[in-house]
């Protein structure tokens, strides 16, 4: 594998898609364990082995054509939604899409089961504060950073606008003249890029919990850290009347001094269990889960740190992928605790973790320059784009599908009225209109109205 400093250079140089692609060789591979129909592929791309599944239209007769689908991350392995059903894909709202649809997954370059797989060495030291108070603190952050840049190894270019080539080469290998998109939290990233640059070959695409990658990082930080908190509120609230506690306070009793994990061998750092909680609050139906686990937490944590980011087997490649599209923005030590102090105003209780935050502090010190940096790239001549966002999402705030939604040429946007991250893992009534939509081509309603209300259920 290469080291990561001598990847610099070419991360760069923009990828140049070759005018053809091998045709695809789908082979059965289903198990006890996924669907019966399932198939498999690789892909050649440039510097990688991409791994995909398919599942064939069960209606071949009236099939539209492919869907690809991507859950996310960075990190998230579509070919494995794909094998297992999720994302939405064994609900009753999209059994038609697996009627109508080649299903298509695929893991992204450095991701998965595609090689080579992005790999670094120890990445979350608990040591090492996000939040440095001083000067010392600041520099132990970046030269933490930049060990674990150093130790990471994998494919030459992992950001997104190279996977965004990479589907591209998909389609070519597909035999596809047009292709259907199903993209939530960062595959919202992928699919509009993509819409960007291939407008003509898109067909029909969802975006659901969107992230505007025109928006500067410090924005970004302060919109989510504030939509992080309405999350942690909104969960109070409900268990004020569910659980009948007061639960911000024990919360905040946490946050105070940490907590012993017995999953962890050691005391809990209130950042780890505040990435604990966060995971949570995606979906509401965990809610009763977490109010358990804030009660058992001042006696063991585990059932938060067992969740928490810092230690996930997708981490690595969320942080390589994450340090080439979202940078830190600090200019130094004063420049970082100044955007600190704006987070604590927007998240009194929840600031110690959000996810952009995450990347901020996290690609501090990082040794490769960022490759696909937060710019506009509107999306004009595609068909009509679904971009959907929720009132209460705690990742990707409303604010940011109302922004993107407006830098797509003719798109609608669908409003989820209601908690957790994206519509689709939170609602039935978006799953039925992300469904129908992606069948018909129309998001059922006209570009000067360009927005669908979606209640809860």
């Amino acid at each position: 594998m290469i080291p990561a400093l001598a990847l610099a250079a070419t991360l760069l140089v923009t990828p140049v898609i070759t005018p053809a692609a091998p045709a695809l060789t789908w082979h059965d591979c289903a198990t006890p364990q996924t669907a019966k129909r399932l198939q498999c592929a690789e892909l050649d791309v440039p510097g990688a082995m991409l791994r995909l599944t398919r599942l064939p239209a069960l209606d071949p007769a009236r099939r539209i054509g492919s869907l690809l689908v991507n859950p996310g991350g960075p990190g998230g392995s579509g070919a494995d939604v794909v094998s297992y059903g999720g994302l939405g894909l064994a609900t009753p709202e999209f059994a038609e899409l697996n009627q109508r649809f080649d299903v298509i997954g695929f893991d992204p370059r450095g991701v998965g089961g595609s090689t080579p797989a992005i790999t670094c060495g120890p990445m979350h030291d608990p040591a090492v504060s996000r939040f440095p108070a001083d000067d010392a603190g600041y520099a132990r952050l970046a030269a933490h950073n930049r060990d674990v840049g150093l130790g990471c190894r994998g494919p030459r270019r992992v950001d997104t606008a190279t996977v965004a080539e990479d589907v591209e080469r998909i389609r070519l290998a597909l035999g596809e003249d047009r292709i259907s998109w199903l993209g939530v939290s960062y595959g919202t990233e992928i699919g509009a890029l993509y819409a960007a640059r291939y407008p003509h070959h898109v067909r029909a695409m969802v975006l659901d919990g969107a992230v505007d990658h025109a928006l500067p990082m410090r924005q970004a930080i302060l919109d989510e850290a504030a939509a992080t908190e309405d999350g942690l509120l909104r969960f109070a609230q409900w268990c004020a009347s569910t659980c009948g506690e007061d639960v911000l306070a024990r919360y905040d009793a946490l946050m105070a001094d940490g907590a012993p994990s017995a999953q962890l061998g050691r005391r809990a750092t209130p950042e780890e269990l505040a990435a604990g909680v966060y995971s949570h609050l995606y979906f509401p139906q965990l809610w009763p889960r977490l109010a358990d686990a804030l009660r058992a937490a001042p006696r063991d944590a585990s059932a938060l740190t067992s969740v928490m980011q810092f230690t996930s087997p997708e981490y690595a490649a969320y942080r390589a992928v994450g340090c080439q599209d979202f940078p830190a923005p600090f200019t130094g030590p004063a420049d970082l605790r100044r955007l600190a102090e704006q987070v604590r105003e927007v998240a009194p209780h929840s600031w110690r973790y959000s996810e952009f935050w995450d990347f901020a502090s996290g690609c501090l010190g990082w040794p490769v320059p960022a490759a696909n940096p937060p710019h506009p790239e509107p999306v004009r001549g595609a068909p009509p784009i679904l971009v959907v966002g929720g009132t209460h999402d705690p990742a990707t705030p409303l604010t940011w599908a109302r922004s993107l939604s407006a830098r797509i040429e003719g798109s609608t946007l669908l409003v989820h009225d209601g908690d957790g991250h994206t519509g689709l893992y939170n609602s039935a009534c978006v799953r039925r209109h992300e469904a129908a939509y992606l069948i018909s081509g129309t998001p059922g309603t006209s570009p000067a109205t360009r927005s669908l209300p979606c209640q809860k259920g």
